[in-house]
């Protein structure tokens, strides 16, 4: 089979696996709680999200990357744009945030570990 836009050909177990993630995603919402989900975002509209409550430290270092970034692409961005880009950082600050606060020392051991395979598929004759 192949892509008459592109002339890539797909072959068919790559199409199976795309069709497969697409419908689990489609079913792993069920379509009454979008509604919902809708309905309620609607009527929560008027409120403004608060941001959240970051640390000196760390509202200082989402300062220095906001000014950081309009120095580079200060001139590309509308105001709408950098308020957004602000809201982002303040968002990702509070992920790092909780990433710095996990404890790990030098001898820690990664989650997963990598298992060269040679030319044979793992199998010894």
């Amino acid at each position: 089979m192949s892509d008459s836009k592109s002339g890539t050909k797909i072959s068919r177990r790559d199409f199976a696996v795309s069709a497969a993630l697409a419908s689990a995603a489609m079913a792993a919402v069920p379509t009454g709680m979008l509604a919902q989900e809708k309905g309620a975002a609607e009527a929560a509209k008027p409120e403004a999200p608060q941001p959240p409550k970051l640390s000196p430290a760390s509202q200082a270092e989402v300062e220095e990357r906001y000014a950081a970034i309009l120095r580079k692409y200060g001139s590309r961005l509308n105001d709408e744009q950098k308020k957004d880009v602000h809201k982002s950082l303040i968002s990702q600050q509070q992920g790092l945030d909780q990433i710095r606060a996990f404890p790990l020392e030098n001898w820690d051991e990664p989650a997963t570990v990598f298992k060269a395979v040679t030319g044979t598929g793992g199998k010894r004759s």
